[in-house]
């Protein structure tokens, strides 16, 4: 029996384990933000499976409708918050467009760190319309010290601004467009372009790591077309497209993607340098690659074309210009050209759930660990937890009742007793011919309050039991006219006194016998539901043949549930029966003082005195 129960703590140890393990806990950020969603990044299986490393990234939060209640957030956003999975660390993020009357935004916020193959989530907060909340949004910190220039095109009809830190702004401005791919972007007609000057971030040393990357909707499909340029007299870096197929050059040699885009259709592109190679990607896959490394370059650069012989300016669409001091990893620039594409997949990859509210106590029941318990719950576990759930209200009702009955008897006991003592001095008052006064000890008792305490007095009947017992006594042991008792009489009110004690006890003890029942029979049964719960956890494992934290997690925790459910009936019951029994004692003994007292007053007072 010791071996059986000391595998069986073991095993309680180790579910324990694993549910802390897999149960983080969750807070509410801020009680002045009545609404918060949760923010998933998936780069698993069940998302969009990523298994190249990611890092930091700026993700794109698309709102609308369907996923965002503008009417409960400020008419421009300023109470958007982001948070971190702990539900402490603010994200930095900004708005590039918040239209409260088309219920339209675009958010970039900077995500916790991104691992290939797992799952990272952090909350947004928003909600607090009518509070003090006003933007906190910081572009500058949005992006990390790798990113030297980011264009979201917002403006109108205006040399691009530049979102990091580094004040890379444009010279020149093109078509601005209010509907792009994501929110403003830029149209070239084959004549426009935009400059930007050179600083000390956008800097190229020979043989460095960069990354170019933009979303690119070519509208026709020209030969040579020139997307960006950087020249430096015999030194040039081109990245265009040719009669539709992506490509870039250095110095006169060009690198081509394996087959053309259609024209009219959003591409994400992207180049990047590591020192030893180059390589082209479309749409977050790797299109070409080429060996060799870009060339010093301190000069301008150009968005849009070149005045290269042979070549043409490119005619189309541009959005989110980005350049990186640093070589993007393929699972970076397939996270970014999937979760900005819209769609089911970017979607998938960051999914947005529903709205939360600050947890109250029905909602911590349905919607917190509780729930999560409930939902996992076998039949065998809520029958035990039903079972005892009906135990822990038998034990509450008896403690409650019985400790007013009890507490009635206390009071009525001290009350009697302090009456007593004028009694006990004269015991003529036993034998009067008015019983009514007689009950009334010799008329002390006066108020109706007087004789409700008495009536739950538990002395009080005793002393009903013994003056009857003296009135009967001395109408058959007169002696000569006198009131007097025999020995044997005596002995006889004594035993009358004495089963009264034991009616009394009976009394007090009654229905006690449930509290001990709860308190040695709740543990057991919440252990046969654990025990039963671990057995089915483990035997669907086994059938499944896989291991998985998360999905056995809620069926073990479920299963301490009977524990717990056990424990909660149990505990409570046994500090009451521990409490209820002293008062017990403390009324027999109460009861047992006076029958002694009674009975010696008696003695004296009724007994022959030549005897």
């Amino acid at each position: 029996m010791k071996l059986v129960t000391t595998h069986l703590l073991k095993l309680l140890l180790m579910a324990v384990a694993i549910v802390a393990c897999a149960s983080p806990a969750r807070a509410w950020w801020n009680p002045e933000w009545t609404l918060r969603k949760q923010i998933t990044i998936d780069t698993t299986d069940t998302g969009s499976k990523i298994t190249d490393p990611v890092g930091t990234v700026v993700a794109l939060v698309r709102l609308h409708d369907g996923v965002f209640q503008f009417g409960s957030a400020k008419d421009d956003g300023g109470d958007i918050r982001f948070v971190a999975a702990d539900d402490k660390t603010l994200l930095p993020y900004h708005i590039e467009k918040y239209d409260s009357l088309l219920n339209e935004a675009y958010v970039w916020v900077q995500a916790p760190e991104v691992k290939p193959g797992s799952k990272v989530t952090f909350w947004m907060y928003y909600g607090n319309a009518g509070g003090s909340a006003s933007r906190a949004d910081d572009a500058k910190a949005t992006f990390t010290t790798d990113t030297v220039l980011a264009y979201h095109f917002a403006e109108k009809n205006a040399p691009p601004v530049d979102s990091t830190s580094n004040g890379n702004n444009g010279q020149s401005a093109a078509v601005s467009i209010d509907g792009s791919f994501i929110g403003g972007g830029v149209r070239f007609d084959g004549k426009t372009s935009i400059s930007i000057p050179n600083s000390v971030s956008l800097t190229w040393i020979n043989g460095g790591a960069l990354t170019w990357s933009a979303w690119v909707k070519p509208t026709t499909l020209a030969a040579k077309q020139i997307l960006f340029s950087r020249r430096d007299g015999a030194n040039h870096f081109l990245i265009g497209f040719d009669s539709g197929t992506p490509y870039f050059e250095i110095n006169g040699a060009a690198t081509k993607a394996a087959a053309p885009v259609d024209a009219g259709g959003w591409h994400h592109l992207a180049v990047t340098a590591d020192g030893k190679q180059i390589t082209l990607y479309l749409d977050g896959k790797a299109a070409a690659t080429a060996g060799g490394v870009v060339p010093a370059f301190s000069t301008p650069l150009t968005l849009g074309g070149d005045s290269i012989a042979g070549a043409t300016n490119f005619t189309g669409e541009l959005d989110e210009f980005e350049l990186a001091k640093v070589a993007r990893s393929a699972g970076y620039l397939k996270f970014v050209a999937t979760q900005q594409g819209g769609g089911d997949s970017a979607n998938k990859l960051l999914a947005l759930a529903e709205d939360e509210q600050p947890p109250t106590l029905l909602s911590w029941m349905n919607g917190g660990f509780l729930g999560v318990i409930l939902k996992s719950l076998t039949v065998d576990g809520w029958a035990v937890i039903i079972i005892l759930l009906v135990m822990s209200a038998i034990s509450w009702v008896v403690m409650v009742g019985k400790a007013r009955f009890l507490s009635g008897i206390e009071k009525g006991n001290a009350h009697f007793m302090k009456e007593w003592r004028h009694v006990a001095t004269d015991l003529s008052v036993l034998d009067q011919d008015d019983f009514d006064k007689v009950k009334k000890l010799g008329g002390r008792v006066e108020t109706k309050k007087d004789e409700r305490a008495l009536r739950e007095a538990s002395i009080y009947r005793i002393y009903h039991i013994g003056v009857e017992e003296i009135r009967h006594r001395l109408r058959a042991d007169q002696m000569g006219g006198g009131k007097v008792l025999s020995s044997r009489s005596i002995q006889a009110i004594r035993a009358s006194l004495d089963g009264g004690l034991v009616r009394e006890s009976q009394a007090l003890n009654r229905m006690m016998v449930l509290l001990t029942i709860a308190i040695s029979g709740g543990p057991f049964l919440g252990l046969l539901g654990t025990v039963v719960g671990v057995m089915i956890t483990f035997a669907a494992i086994a059938q499944q043949g896989d291991v998985n934290v998360n999905a056995i997690a809620p069926g073990i925790a479920a299963a301490l549930a009977a524990t717990v459910a056990g424990l909660a009936v149990a505990i409570p019951a046994l500090f009451g029966y521990n409490y209820l029994l002293s008062k017990v004692k403390d009324a027999t003994s109460d009861m047992q003082v006076f029958i002694d007292e009674f009975v010696t007053k008696m003695a004296e007072f009724y007994g022959d005195p030549t005897k």
